[in-house]
């Protein structure tokens, strides 16, 4: 980018100063003799044809304002010379303005000035053309193939014709420690240094990609997570060094720079963060070094606040803490080591030493950049060299650990032999003993065997004789309840059949005195006078009504007991014992009346049946589950009520797509967590002894589970229980 700038129009003219005042005038000239005097005392720079660094023939005048012109700036008297080769301009937000003055003694009039330094914010060079200053402009903030050189150092155009000498200002101010090698050549000179210095970076990049890659797969065969730290460690530290001297954004944030300003320090900071996790792995700080080990936790937290700081835009505070936590990191874990290397830990004297190479490196590098030693190509890439024998010697330790684990599985396997050779004497030694153990133990164990078969059986004599038990008790009430029931009907009828005999008597007898009266030679109103006579005095009326009343509770006796005979054949299903349709609500309803002599009248039955659909079951099983469910509530209720009338039992059925739903709930005395939890259980009762025998919830429980279904219990103390069946409509296997 090139602009004209006329330097002369900003100097005022001395006729014009002289008509305003001559005080001021004077004053003015002496202030720009003074100021001359001291801009132009700096040498200038002679170029023979030679790349050359002008680092200490440059001055600078720092612009904490970031207000100044390049019109002020050329006459400020403010600049500083240089004294070092590589000026360091430290981290600073102010912008930095420097002057040099070039003599062109070589024959090229084309040169070139390169600056090796690529995160620069800003980056101005200001060249003299014709009398006039024109501008490059040039900065880490536009993509790059906006450059007109394709490389990541700034470089400049001087057109300086031989044995002439120009004056030259560059303006510099970035986010990051600015360290400025200033280099002076011709094109051919700066692209074969250029090359030499692509080239030596392009065999460190290498060496890091082959490590990265070698170790990868060292990982994936062994699992160890100290080769997954390391592989992160040397990525990140690798994508450090090349984002610092800018290859990242060359090849890689090319159109991006705002992620490559954001990269100068989150690969720092992962890169740190790596090392931690795998300083802490590889050297198992926790158990050797537990103290040091705490540190660890405050380096990530600097580091994760360092690339925060720098996502949310505070980039000169994000370098400050990425510089402060990188010298407390390389501190700490450069203690680390060593304690552990005192400790005779073999693979942490090789780290000690990797780790101590590479703090070397960068020493040197920083040494080079104070202007301590100079700037050549043996101390350009002393960081760059010290990081590469590091990741190399890391490698090797990592590499030696699986020596020195193949060592102890080696000793270990040895030791195991021996120690199987030591048990194998031993068994053998103590094989005749057991042998004569084991047969006493045999007989023993056959004495006890028996005496567990003979108990065993004793066991399942009992078991049938409890199952046998339940089924009579279970018998024996529902038999007393049919007994009882079949006697109120049949009492019916026997208790009509005297009176209607005696009645058909009199009916008998006075059908013979009407046929005897008929074949008299009486007139037909003698007989008719006679035949009323006789019905008045039998009361024929009341006879014939009393015969219909007699009937009458005779076919009532007779319905009802076909009624009770058929709810028990409905109950008990005698002719249907394969699995079968049935209605649900039809088996509730024998139930009940099978019940009915054990519900009494005190007890309130409330039915509310849904529409069900036929469900496949074996309908005598789930009636007899009903039927010790409607018990239970039973004995439930009258143990809270007693004789007195409030108790209730409901019965609920409804259905859903899949399973119909019967609820049986009562207002008995309920169940406490403890009593819900072992309702289920066989032999397990609440009632009194000889009431029950535990038996029948539990057959209850395997006869729902047989059928697929699930039953659920919801009790309270003192407020009632309901049970609630689900079973399928259609049976599955």
């Amino acid at each position: 980018m090139h602009i004209k700038i006329d330097r002369s129009k900003f100097f005022v003219s001395h006729s014009t100063l002289f008509q305003k005042t001559k005080r001021l005038c004077f004053a003015f000239l002496l202030l720009q003799l003074f100021f001359s005097a001291k801009v132009f005392a700096q040498t200038p720079l002679v170029f023979k044809g030679e790349n050359i660094i002008i680092g200490d023939h440059v001055s600078i005048l720092e612009d904490p304002s970031d207000h100044l012109t390049f019109q002020t700036a050329s006459v400020s008297s403010g600049y500083i010379p240089s004294k070092s080769q590589v000026p360091n301009l430290n981290l600073s937000k102010s912008d930095f303005w420097l002057k040099f003055s070039i003599k062109n003694e070589s024959p090229e009039n084309h040169l070139l000035l390169t600056l090796e330094y690529p995160t620069l914010d800003i980056c101005e060079f200001y060249y003299p053309v014709n009398n006039q200053y024109l501008i490059q402009k040039a900065n880490d903030a536009e993509a790059f193939n906006n450059r007109k050189y394709k490389h990541q150092n700034f470089v400049f155009d001087l057109y300086l014709p031989a044995n002439t000498t120009s004056t030259y200002y560059l303006k510099v101010s970035s986010s990051e420690q600015m360290i400025l090698p200033l280099i002076l050549g011709t094109p051919q000179k700066i692209a074969e240094a250029t090359l030499t210095h692509d080239l030596l970076w392009g065999v460190l990049i290498g060496l890091l990609i082959v490590m990265v890659l070698y170790n990868l797969f060292v990982y994936f065969s062994t699992k160890d997570k100290s080769y997954l730290y390391y592989v992160l460690y040397t990525a990140f530290i690798g994508l450090t060094q090349t984002s610092l001297s800018g290859y990242t954004y060359h090849y890689i944030f090319n159109t991006t720079p705002f992620l490559f300003n954001k990269a100068l320090i989150i690969f720092p900071g992962l890169a740190g963060i790596s090392a931690v996790f795998f300083v802490s792995s590889f050297l198992h700080t926790r158990e050797r070094t537990p103290k040091l080990h705490k540190l660890f936790p405050i380096i990530i937290i600097l580091y994760g606040a360092a690339i925060i700081l720098r996502i949310a835009g505070f980039d000169h505070t994000s370098y400050r803490v990425i510089d402060i936590t990188a010298l407390l990191a390389a501190i700490i874990i450069f203690s680390v080591s060593i304690v552990i290397s005192l400790q005779g830990y073999r693979p942490a004297k090789l780290f000690l030493l990797a780790w101590a190479i590479f703090l070397i490196g960068i020493i040197l590098f920083v040494l080079r950049n104070l202007g301590i030693l100079p700037y050549n190509n043996y101390t350009n890439y002393t960081m760059q060299a010290g990081t590469a024998l590091e990741v190399t010697l890391l490698s090797l330790a990592l590499a030696d650990r699986i020596n020195i684990f193949k060592a102890e599985k080696e000793k270990s396997q040895e030791e195991t032999v021996n120690a199987l050779k030591e048990n194998e004497r031993i068994i053998r030694e103590q094989n005749v003993m057991l042998e004569l153990k084991v047969e006493e133990r045999t007989i023993e164990l056959s004495e006890a065997n028996h005496e567990l078969n003979t108990t065993l059986e004793d066991l399942k004599q009992a078991q049938t004789q409890l199952v046998e038990s339940e089924k009579m008790a279970s018998l024996g009430q529902l038999t007393a309840g049919i007994a009882h029931e079949i006697n109120n009907p049949i009492n019916f009828v026997t208790s009509n059949i005297n009176p209607l005999k005696r009645d058909i008597d009199i009916m008998f007898d006075a059908i013979t005195m009407i046929e005897n009266l008929g074949v008299s030679d009486s007139s037909p109103a003698d007989k008719q006078k006679q035949i009323n006579e006789y019905k008045e005095e039998l009361d024929f009326d009341y006879l014939t009504s009393e015969i219909k009343h007699l009937l009458r509770g005779i076919n009532e006796g007779a319905n009802r007991t076909a009624e009770i005979v058929k709810s028990l054949r409905i109950f008990s299903r005698l002719d249907e014992d394969d699995l079968k349709k049935a209605d649900i609500n039809e088996g509730l309803e024998s139930t009940i009346v099978i019940a009915n002599n054990l519900i009494g009248t005190k007890i309130n039955v409330i039915k509310e049946y849904g529409d069900l659909p036929k469900v496949e079951c074996y309908a005598g099983k789930l009636n007899q589950v009903f039927l010790n469910i409607i018990s239970n509530a039973v004995y439930a209720v009258q143990k809270r009520f007693g004789n007195k009338a409030g108790g209730e039992i409901t019965i609920i059925t409804s259905r859903d797509e899949k399973n119909v739903f019967i609820k049986i709930k009562d207002n008995g005395i309920g169940m406490d967590a403890k009593t819900q939890k072992k309702v289920f259980e066989p032999f397990f009762t609440t009632k009194e002894v000889g009431e029950g025998t535990g038996l029948g919830m539990s057959i209850v429980y395997n006869t729902v589970k047989k059928h697929n279904g699930l039953i659920n219990v919801n009790s309270l103390p003192g407020e009632g229980t309901d049970f609630t069946l689900q079973l399928p409509i259609i049976f599955t296997q």
